[in-house]
């Protein structure tokens, strides 16, 4: 089962994407905003929060980050008006950063005070190294906006130690994530136990400071160690978070931190890219395919 399940995922990028659109379900809230909405309420009741990810990025034309722009700020007042708990998440080269620097900027500061009239917080993704420094830059930028912007660090990169306190702040909201980009050894820890070690310190580093931690990993022992920081420090449940991938297999652990009072945040991606990110999930973890198929004949 396992080489059919690595079969299967190795030739989704060839195959017609209708195909794999039972798969891609399991990781991807639908291709329309009123799909994912369904998703975020859904996960509500069940007592999670969410941030939601229209999926995509570097566009090259003004006319399509202008249409991104406005997508998201739809969803921004959608969010606010029927009440969810949740953020957005937002790519900066979805903006048009990469082609036009200003306008990515531009359009950045136009959701942060969509954000804050709608009382809805804004995450700023992270993207490859060429943009860390942007990100950060824009970041504090549009704190000045909307005081419910988060941004992202990457525990792999040799840098995040020094940028976490550069960035310290009672406003600081900081997601802390391995980090998935090919990077050179020069600037990012290669080693799988080191950027966990790199992790944890990270988290430390915010608990120290004044800021907010979101915990984001599906790393069963990284998620101890940090469950274990979390107790011998004795770190107030307001000064974090958990956060995680919607569709990627957990076992009863959410349940679990969930009923041991801390807030579990999902991330929700949703949109008309859904193959290319439903590809890459896949490869993660195969087991998926045949278990989606499992339930695809026992409908039938």
């Amino acid at each position: 089962m396992a080489l059919f399940n690595s079969s299967i995922s190795a030739i989704m990028h060839v195959s017609p994407k209708w195909l794999f659109k039972p798969f891609a379900q399991s990781y991807v809230a639908g291709e329309s905003i009123d799909s994912a909405l369904d998703v975020v309420r859904q996960l509500n009741e069940n007592g999670f929060s969410a941030t939601m990810d229209i999926l995509g990025e570097f566009v090259h034309s003004e006319s399509e980050a202008h249409q991104i722009t406005k997508q998201y700020s739809r969803l921004i007042r959608q969010i606010s008006q029927t009440g969810l708990d949740s953020t957005i998440s937002v790519k900066l080269t979805h903006l048009g950063l990469e082609f036009d620097p200003i306008l990515g900027e531009k359009n950045i500061l136009q959701l942060a005070q969509v954000g804050k009239e709608n009382n809805v917080g804004v995450t700023i993704d992270m993207e490859n190294s060429p943009y860390t420094s942007t990100t950060f830059d824009l970041y504090n930028k549009t704190l000045s906006v909307h005081n419910k912007m988060g941004t992202v660090i990457q525990a792999y990169l040799h840098r995040s130690l020094e940028d976490i306190q550069k960035l310290n702040s009672p406003l600081l909201n900081l997601r802390i994530c391995k980090g998935i980009y090919r990077e050179s050894p020069d600037i990012a820890i290669q080693d799988r136990s080191a950027i966990n070690d790199n992790y944890v310190e990270m988290a430390r580093a915010i608990f120290n400071g004044t800021g907010y931690a979101c915990l984001a990993t599906h790393d069963l022992d990284l998620l101890d160690r940090l469950e274990l920081l979390i107790k011998d420090d004795n770190i107030s449940s307001d000064r974090f978070e958990f956060q995680v991938l919607y569709g990627v297999p957990m076992g009863d652990r959410l349940e679990r931190l969930k009923t041991k009072g801390y807030k579990v945040r999902v991330y929700v991606p949703f949109g008309e890219a859904w193959f290319e990110y439903a590809i890459r999930r896949l490869k993660e973890n195969p087991t998926i395919i045949s278990y989606v198929l499992k339930n695809m004949f026992k409908k039938g």
